[in-house]
């Protein structure tokens, strides 16, 4: 095995300051396993650390990377399930207490010591990384690894959209913002037997909103051009969405959210945005609107996922349109930035 290893190293708190450096083959603990990585997507995330935009906590210098999958090259002593070839993905809980109430209902995507991988934790843009055993689920050989690397944002998607709202045959649903996440949720939604599903997005988002139609959306629209409000008032019963997803995050779509769904109807807030609402929220008292963040994803989601995956029911032709080698990852992440590609993938190996 070798010694060093190529990595994409965010390396200070300041624009622009990821690059990829040399790094010492990590040492695994007795509960962990050494992952020989097979594929790993770029997240919104990652671009976010690029920028220096993110709104969450990042411990500098770490290796970028939380959606990944690989082979198992070397097991903890204490490992138990998992031997050396192993084909597995990996979910993006690098750290957690294990112990609070949240981590032992299974609700560990909640603990507030958890830190993920890119962020908290080396994560696996690299030829190897370090991963605690109770993070790995077992994949088939007949689910490919650039596949696989997008179990992780699937999950996302079917947390907030299978697990944490309610969709039922016949539903309005809209999805604000045509990213990654946005799309996926689109095709939860899809999956879920929405009658009217609108994905809404920018100008610029042309060419994402082309590949929600693609993946089963009902209507597209431009926000930009379109009065949405009265757009709204001309789909099913007029009286708006069971259900609006913001996939988006910032304030503006929140706000959007608040003016097309029905009464009595849900909100879920799956994207993340620092800036401040700066509107009233009377509307969703107003409606007796159900309004919920939906964070990250449990162990059930994943065993749901996985089999969806492999029998192909996510389509995720559409999405994933550029799989590159490590050495290629400046272009992928300013491609994801600009809307060239809608999601990349590596394969550092």
């Amino acid at each position: 095995m070798m010694d060093v290893m190529d990595g994409v190293v965010h390396y200070a708190l300041e624009p622009l300051a990821v690059e990829l450096r040399q790094k010492p083959v990590p040492a695994i603990k007795d509960e962990e396993v050494l992952l020989h990585v097979g594929a790993v997507g770029v997240c919104g995330s990652d671009i976010h650390q690029y920028h220096n935009s993110q709104s969450w906590p990042v411990r500098v210098p770490v290796v970028l990377g939380h959606e990944f999958c690989g082979t198992v090259a070397e097991v903890g002593a204490r490992v138990r399930g998992f031997r050396e070839g192993d084909r597995v993905v990996s979910e993006t809980a690098a750290n957690i207490c294990g112990e609070c109430l949240l981590c032992r209902t299974g609700k560990y995507n909640l603990c507030p010591s958890r830190s993920g991988f890119g962020a908290g934790t080396d994560g696996a843009m690299a030829s190897f990384v370090c991963v605690p055993a109770r993070c790995l689920h077992h994949i088939p050989d007949e689910l490919p690894f650039e596949r696989a690397a997008l179990t992780e944002p699937c999950c996302v998607a079917y947390n907030a959209v299978a697990s944490k709202s309610t969709v039922r045959p016949g539903d309005t649903v809209v999805v604000i913002g045509p990213g990654p996440i946005g799309l996926l949720c689109t095709e939860m939604a899809r999956i879920a037997g929405a009658r009217n599903l609108i994905v809404a997005g920018t100008t610029q988002d042309a060419s994402r909103l082309d590949v929600a139609r693609l993946l089963g959306a009902t209507h597209t629209v431009d926000v930009q051009n379109t009065n949405f409000v009265e757009y709204m008032r001309e789909i099913g019963d007029g009286l708006g969405a069971d259900l609006v997803i913001d996939a988006a995050g910032v304030s503006a779509a929140l706000k959007t959210a608040l003016e097309i769904v029905r009464p009595g109807g849900q909100i879920t807030k799956v994207g993340w945005g620092p800036q401040p609402l700066n509107f009233s929220l009377d509307p969703l008292v107003q409606k007796a609107i159900h309004l919920q963040g939906s964070f990250s994803h449990t162990f059930e989601n994943w065993e749901k996922i996985v089999p969806m995956l492999t029998a192909r029911q996510i389509n995720l032709g559409p999405i994933i349109t550029q799989v590159a080698t490590l050495d290629h990852w400046q272009d992928c992440f300013d491609g994801m930035y600009t809307g060239k590609y809608v999601k990349a993938v590596l394969c550092p190996n």
